[in-house]
């Protein structure tokens, strides 16, 4: 496993977060071996949100865009680039609301391109991004992973094996704010650890 990509996006920081607790013994695990991590902390950056000028950007060919569209399409670049060089994304992510946080959606919004992380076939959409393992550390306060109201982990999932990353693991603190909370927590940073033994 040479390249990590790691992206958070609770708001809280490393010592409040529980999906950033879990997520980085994720990291730590799969990077024990000498593996290089790049860092992509969603509630940090700020992403814009895609708008029609955006993506008419982020689907015309670099070679093809205007000084503008090249400045709009910038960050999708960057954020596809990042994806396209990583053996195992490490996704850490609380649940906000019953789904993903904004940020998160947003990230998804942008590196969601035809053509280059995706293409439409005449069977239907393929990704292109196949051959990569991804880890998903999810924590909610009362929606258990599953659930018929779980539109966070189903999601993710299915987004992910749209852009043909299909191996994927996750690895869940859901209910927490239960009495059993903390048996939660705690299983759950076990499982991680235990990702890479």
């Amino acid at each position: 496993m040479s390249n990590i990509l790691y992206i958070t996006a609770s708001i809280r920081s490393e010592a409040e977060s529980v999906s950033r607790s879990i997520g980085q013994s994720i990291v730590d695990g799969l990077a024990a071996g000498g593996a290089s991590v790049t860092t992509r902390d969603l509630a940090a950056n700020d992403l814009p949100y895609v708008s029609a000028e955006r993506f008419a950007a982020n689907l015309t060919p670099a070679a093809d865009r205007t000084p503008e569209q090249a400045e709009l399409a910038a960050i999708a670049d960057t954020l596809i680039a990042e994806l396209q060089a990583a053996d195992a994304i490490v996704i850490a992510s609380p649940v906000y609301n019953f789904g993903p946080p904004a940020t998160l959606k947003a990230w998804a919004d942008l590196v969601a391109r035809a053509g280059t992380t995706f293409q439409y076939t005449a069977n239907g959409p393929e990704g292109l991004l196949k051959g990569k393992t991804a880890y998903l550390a999810i924590a909610s306060g009362g929606t258990p992973m599953g659930a018929d109201y779980d539109y966070m982990s189903r999601w993710l999932t299915f987004f992910l094996g749209f852009l043909g990353i299909t191996d994927v693991t996750l690895i869940a603190a859901d209910g927490i704010m239960g009495v059993d909370g903390e048996e939660k927590i705690a299983a759950a940073k076990d499982a991680a650890q235990k990702i890479a033994a």
